[in-house]
């Protein structure tokens, strides 16, 4: 672990800083004392995302850097001076990669490209890449290690096999030192109602009690966004890790179906489910079952979620829900909508 001095003497690159996970980790890496380099998004707005809703003394520690992750050019300015970068800036909609994978290649794999040249050239003395437990497919055994095959079931999985392997190689042929985090379904507040928890407590929230979901017998490992967070500050601040794949997730499958009734039950809500045609996936696509092995980031990192099992994904749904649930919150999003 750094200390302070440490801490404030670093300057970290974070790029996706202005989406759900990257706008927590932004915030904690703040906290922490870190000079932190903020890569939004640039758009004409001058919006930076998530980070426009934080608290006036993260802002006020905070460099943004507008720009787009796939123009080398960008990253490499962006990255000046920056001795360590996170790695988050991606395209993760699976049924948005169905209709437009270009995007997904372009975004996810050139994207890290950039990023990977860019602290090659400058002199990064750690990348921490993220890949995401989409890349095992539906799961061939369980619970998932980091050996198990990689499945590119949709254009968006594949992407990030892609850009996982980039980041693999230029630890194996030029010694960047890289670590690629691999973070299972990550959940909390802010997240995207493209996503199946913020999905089914937007709908309850909103008075619906005929919740509308796609398939519910696929399982899944979830993680609540402070373990995540977590998991990517200890993947930076540890000493060994280098070229290796990490599993970060909660050891704790539950289906999604299993999913719902904890979610009605944390918001005292009495629901039925409807599946709704166009939410659900190419069968072919679905990815059935996912389960993580943690070992790996224990052993490495001394990592392990505060949010595990079945009591704490309660808490940590609870959490969610009470953010969701705030007006204010609750009107920045089209419940009623189908969000790909």
């Amino acid at each position: 672990m750094n200390s302070s001095t440490d801490r404030s003497n670093s300057r970290v690159l974070v790029t996706g800083a202005d989406g759900f996970i990257g706008s927590h980790l932004t915030e904690a890496l703040v906290r922490l004392g870190y000079q932190v380099r903020a890569f939004v998004m640039y758009n004409s707005f001058n919006s930076w995302g998530w980070l426009d809703q934080a608290a006036p003394e993260i802002k006020e520690n905070l460099e943004i850097f507008a720009g787009d992750i796939r123009d080398p050019n960008g990253v490499r300015q962006a990255m000046r001076g920056c001795d360590k970068v996170l790695h988050l800036a991606a395209l993760i909609a699976i049924p948005y990669s169905y209709h437009s994978p270009d995007t997904y290649i372009d975004t996810n794999v050139k994207g890290t490209l950039n990023v990977l040249q860019a602290a090659r050239d400058l002199g990064a003395t750690r990348v921490v890449h993220t890949s995401t437990s989409e890349v095992y497919g539906t799961a061939r055994f369980v619970p998932i290690t980091e050996e198990h095959p990689l499945q590119g079931q949709s254009p968006y999985s594949a992407s990030k096999i892609g850009a996982d392997q980039l980041a693999y190689s230029f630890y194996a042929s030029f010694e960047t030192p890289v670590v690629i985090a691999r973070p299972f379904n990550t959940y909390g507040p802010r997240q995207s109602a493209r996503a199946v928890i913020p999905t089914i407590i937007t709908q309850i929230a909103s008075g619906m009690r005929e919740i509308r979901l796609g398939a519910v017998s696929p399982t899944r490992d979830f993680n609540y966004v402070e373990d995540t967070v977590a998991a990517f500050i200890a993947a930076m601040e540890g000493e060994g890790g280098l070229g290796e794949v990490v599993n970060f997730g909660s050891n704790f499958e539950i289906s999604i179906g299993d999913t719902v009734s904890l979610i009605s039950e944390v918001m005292g809500a009495e629901i039925t489910v409807v599946t709704d045609e166009q939410r659900l996936r190419p069968v072919n696509s679905e990815v059935e079952r996912l389960w993580a092995d943690n070992r790996k980031a224990s052993e490495l990192f001394g990592w392990s979620p505060a949010h595990a099992g079945r009591d704490g994904l309660k808490r940590g749904l609870a959490k969610t829900v009470a953010w969701f649930s705030e007006r204010a919150n609750l009107a920045r999003y089209k419940a009623d909508i189908y969000n790909i």
